[in-house]
């Protein structure tokens, strides 16, 4: 029974993710020639691919790598750029506690943005359900295969393509397609706003760091956004509160009736 569950959910979440693939693979093939565009050597970026599969970061990091940056600096930018996946962990550590640390590990190399994005979309609460791992696994599986297909394929076309093709603007695009379905708040949406127009006004810093900053301000401005309307909310108590209020309130003008 558990095995047909299993089968179902992945099957399901393979079918979700499918309209995303387009999409990664594009953003996968830019970053790939925007990495020997940046001087990387075939081996060198074949291994970040493989290895890092993080578009984000990569792509903060290769105008660092081709300036000569400090190590301490590209590392740091790399770090802060993908600051994101604690709060991915945090949301799916809860569905996945049970999972031994090996399990952990790898899954956390394979999911994306994306993936946590319409992993949440179906489970947005935690709640005891079979399935929750295959739909996972069907959702990351072939995400990461349209990365590196099209992560690998722009590696052994960068030699190749001309510059004035304007792939920087095809990036662009790329990243649009991607980022787009995961901007699901209202948080997310200022989140955008302000990394934009950080990144904006802050354009013309040394060693891109304008990059940098913008990435940080825009996730502080998402937290405190959140943050802020949790707190807005009402809880529990002060619902029941309001209901017996009103329940109170109805049966004093029953009596006077």
């Amino acid at each position: 029974m558990t095995t047909e569950i299993d089968k179902a959910a992945f099957q399901e979440g393979y079918k979700i993710g499918m309209p995303t693939w387009f999409g990664v693979a594009a953003w996968g093939l830019v970053v790939g020639v925007a990495m020997i565009k940046a001087g990387l050597s075939m081996p060198q970026a074949l291994g970040m691919t493989l290895i890092v599969f993080a578009g984000s970061a990569q792509l903060a990091s290769l105008p660092l790598i081709a300036a000569h940056a400090p190590l301490w600096l590209i590392f740091t930018t790399a770090l802060v750029v993908n600051l994101r996946f604690v709060i991915f962990s945090a949301i799916l550590a809860p569905h996945f506690s049970y999972l031994p640390w090996r399990t952990k590990a790898v899954m956390g190399y394979l999911t994306g943005d994306i993936s946590v994005a319409l992993f949440m979309q179906k489970y947005p609460e935690f709640v005891q359900t079979h399935g929750k791992l295959a739909y996972l696994k069907g959702l990351v599986y072939p995400n990461w295969c349209s990365w590196q297909i099209g992560s690998i394929i722009g590696i052994l076309l960068g030699s190749q393509i001309p510059a004035s093709w304007g792939l920087g603007f095809a990036g662009t695009l790329a990243i649009l397609c991607v980022m787009l379905p995961a901007i699901v708040s209202r948080a997310a949406v200022v989140g955008v706003l302000v990394a934009g127009a950080v990144a904006v006004l802050a354009a013309n810093m040394p060693y891109k760091l304008g990059l940098l900053v913008a990435v940080v301000m825009g996730m502080a401005a998402a937290m405190l956004l959140e943050e802020w309307l949790e707190k807005k909310q009402p809880t529990p108590a002060d619902t029941n509160a309001a209901v017996l209020d009103d329940e109170k309130n109805d049966g004093r003008g029953a009596g006077h009736d």
